[in-house]
């Protein structure tokens, strides 16, 4: 390498730098410190080794970049402006203003060329982990011999933040059991956090961790030598596992006064300091102006062009002899791809089934048998379960188990609820492949960020969280969810399933695994639950709430969801002995219900009958169905430890005292002379 050589490339590593903290100073918040003191390992990395196509950012094949210390986001985006991006120049000037393509932490969807959304830290390594594993399986899948047309790595940038937060241990060491070779971290080992130097609060053996996972560790590489970081990147890329390479930075380099400490790291550096850092890097241009042959040395659009070709190439080769395969793995790389006929036709005979079948079931068993039916017809499904698969039930007949460095179509996540979501966005980021895990309802709590990233990405993630409710029984309050249902609800772009019945459940997983625009929950029982009623209803389900029962001249509105509908059925049929019509209404999906039109809501649930909610769970928001002059039956305490038919008993869930609440709520509108709840 010449010395010239070396000179443009540290030039071209100070773009990066005066681009961010111009940037950042312009915005007048946000965080120059991490974008300059690793701007060299970009450059080293985008601009000889990363196979990248800024004219299509979707290329199948392409290379995936993740920031997993997403504050430092304006390296991402000069990175992404230089290379040749869809990213003009003042896109970089609007940093973090209203609808900027550079918002403060990476959104995907809103930037071209971002992976991912990297805000809460740690979730980006835990999605690069999706990603390589999504990769090795879809080379398993696809690649025939002499045709290669899945083979790209997963590059990821993390901070001490990242390694801090406990989800990195939990994906980590699932990459190091799987042997994700394709993985290669560069771990920004500054020492510097927002409180300052980190050895007070974090002094963990970081390469003696990763060792022990299984990766490949590159201890002590200058990350400011550009040589030395070729030469790691090379010896990362011949690796049997995946790669930490441990990077010794300098925060904020290039600033006289700010690198190296914590004022770098998330605050503009000030006028007077910015120009003496331009000093420093002997760095002339203005602010967002770039030197023309600095320009010239970052732009990636010829050689991203030819590789791209390159592939391409090789496509159609492998497409001609293998032209099934070309057209299956094209159809499951579209973002909007409807489910395969097969697909369909399995999730409809499931749910005719269930209907014939008229069975009591728990819904957790009549999820396996949908599973049963769709599993073998839709081969992009890949399922798993956080070391609960017997009691989740996320298997089915002929699944393949991944286990260790192999492959296969259903995941053991071992017991790490939040690794699996950020790995199931990862695998759903990817592309390719459908992903769904399960846990009890009461761990969606460890999970919830990672259901909250799915909702905001619009990935088509299903969580299936099964025991949903004091049914539980013996395991006590600990394991007994009682707010998590309100809590997914309140999640936007979050499409919550509460099943009645084996029906209601095979309809549920149709309408989830058709979705194509955000997550799906599925809350199912551990117990039996009969089978809720007959007629040409499946559509019906699909808009989220229904009418199961209408009497004549009915008087009172029972609405329910999962395990409640069979109380509100019982509860109705013994308030007819009394004279009293109610209506039975299942509720399966509240989001969904909500977003029909006002006409089918107002004909399932009249605005002129009381009405009454049941739920074993937080009250809450079913108020706003029932109106300040109705009632709803739930459970707004904690659980306890007992058979559950004795809990649902103990808190008043039973078919006795919902006709109970119900006879009290008529007469109270009786005597007040308003049946118009509001």
């Amino acid at each position: 390498m010449t010395a010239e050589n070396l000179v443009l490339r540290a030039q071209c590593a100070n773009a990066i730098r005066v681009l961010a903290m111009d940037a950042v100073q312009a915005a007048g918040s946000g965080h120059p410190g991490m974008p300059m003191g690793m701007a060299d390992i970009a450059e080293a990395l985008w601009r000889h080794r990363l196979r990248h196509d800024p004219a299509d950012p979707r290329w199948i094949d392409r290379d995936r970049f993740v920031v997993s210390n997403g504050h430092g986001s304006m390296l991402l985006y000069a990175l992404l402006h230089l290379s040749g991006y869809a990213l003009p120049m003042d896109e970089l000037r609007r940093f973090r203003q209203l609808h900027s393509r550079t918002p403060g932490h990476p959104e995907t969807g809103v930037t071209p060329g971002v992976e991912t959304t990297t805000g809460p830290l740690g979730q980006g390594i835990g999605n690069a982990v999706g990603m390589a594993l999504a990769e090795k399986l879809l080379a398993e899948a696809f690649n025939r011999p002499g045709h290669s047309v899945i083979d790209h790595r997963t590059y990821v940038f993390l901070g001490d933040g990242c390694l801090m937060e406990g989800i990195s241990h939990e994906v980590c060491s699932l990459a190091g059991t799987w042997r994700l070779n394709k993985l290669v971290a560069f771990y920004d080992d500054n020492g510097i956090s927002i409180d300052g130097e980190v050895r007070g609060w974090f002094s963990d053996d970081t390469p003696g961790r990763f060792e022990a996972y299984g990766w490949t560790v590159l201890r002590d590489v200058d990350g400011h030598d550009a040589q030395a970081l070729d030469a790691a990147i090379a010896q990362a890329t011949t690796a049997d596992r995946p790669v930490l390479v441990c990077c010794k930075t300098r925060i904020g380099k290039g600033s006289p006064n700010r690198a190296g400490t914590a004022k770098a790291h998330g605050e503009a550096l000030g006028d007077a300091e910015i120009a003496l850092t331009r000093q420093a890097l002997g760095w002339s241009a203005p602010p967002f102006e770039l030197p023309a042959r600095v320009a010239q040395a970052w732009s990636a659009r010829e050689s991203g062009a030819a590789l791209h070709a390159a592939w391409q190439a090789r496509f159609d080769a492998y497409a001609q002899e293998y032209p099934a395969l070309a057209r299956e793995l094209l159809r499951r790389h579209r973002s909007d791809a409807p489910l395969a006929e097969e697909a369909e036709a399995a999730l409809a005979s499931a749910a005719a089934a269930a209907q014939q079948r008229q069975a009591a079931v728990a819904t957790r068993k009549a999820s396996q048998q949908v599973l049963d039916e769709v599993g073998p017809a839709m081969p992009e499904l890949i399922g798993g379960s956080a070391d609960l698969t017997g009691s989740n039930l996320t298997d089915w007949k002929g699944h393949r188990a991944l286990k260790g460095a192999g492959t296969g179509n259903h995941v053991h996540y071992g017991v790490r609820e939040f690794g699996m979501a950020a790995v199931m966005n990862g695998l759903a980021l990817h592309g390719g492949l459908r992903p769904f895990g399960g846990t009890f309802l009461t761990f969606s709590d460890y999970a919830r960020n990672g259901v909250r990233m799915s909702a905001l990405m619009k990935l088509p993630v299903i969580y299936v969280f099964t025991h949903d409710s004091i049914g539980l029984g013996e395991d006590g309050p600990t394991h007994q969810p009682v707010e998590h249902a309100s809590s997914l609800r309140l999640i936007p772009n979050v499409d919550v399933w509460r099943p009645a019945d084996a029906t209601e459940t095979a309809v549920a997983w149709r309408q989830a695994l058709r979705r194509t625009d955000g997550p799906s929950c599925l809350l199912l029982s551990r117990q039996a639950l009969p089978h809720a009623g007959g007629g040409e209803r499946i559509e019906a389900i699909a808009r989220g709430a229904y009418v199961l029962q209408r009497p004549e001249a009915e008087s009172v509105a029972l609405l329910a969801s999962g395990s409640e509908v069979g109380v509100a059925l019982v509860a109705a049929a013994m308030l007819a002995e009394d004279g009293i019509a109610a209506r039975v209404v299942s509720v399966p999906c509240l989001d969904v219900f909500e977003r029909q039109s006002a006409d089918w809501r107002h004909a399932v649930i009249p605005r002129h009958l009381p009405r009454l909610a049941v739920e074993a769970g937080s009250t809450g928001l079913w108020w706003k169905l029932v109106g300040e002059h109705g009632d709803v039956v739930g459970l707004d305490g904690f659980g306890e430890s007992a058979p559950a038919g004795e809990l649902f008993r103990l808190f008043g869930i039973t078919a006795e005292a919902v006709a109970e609440r119900a006879r009290r709520l008529l007469a109270g509108a009786t005597r007040a002379g308003a049946k118009e709840p509001a």
